[in-house]
């Protein structure tokens, strides 16, 4: 995990991105992390890394659990599809 040493988050508060809710002060700690990971170099490694990890919790590449729980959603379905194309062809 190379890339942990380049990223921005390193150097910013932790605090910020494992908000306890979605709301009021909170939403505003997200939304300043994703800010953060906006301008990171390393926002695909990080998000390959948690989507491959499984991370339930926090702001990782930019996306919240919620986030990455849709995207790992799509890439299963989508993976499915090809795979039921390729067995129907």
């Amino acid at each position: 995990m190379d890339w942990m040493t380049h990223a921005l988050c390193a150097r910013s508060d932790p605090e910020l991105f494992f908000a306890v809710s979605r709301a009021g002060p909170a939403l505003r700690d997200e939304l300043a992390a994703k800010r953060i990971c906006a301008r990171c170099p390393v926002l695909g490694s990080c998000l390959a890394w948690a989507l491959d990890s499984g991370q339930a919790y926090g702001v990782w590449g930019g996306t919240t659990a919620e986030e990455r729980a849709a995207l790992h959603r799509r890439q299963v379905t989508a993976e499915h599809r090809a795979r039921r194309r390729v067995t129907e062809s």
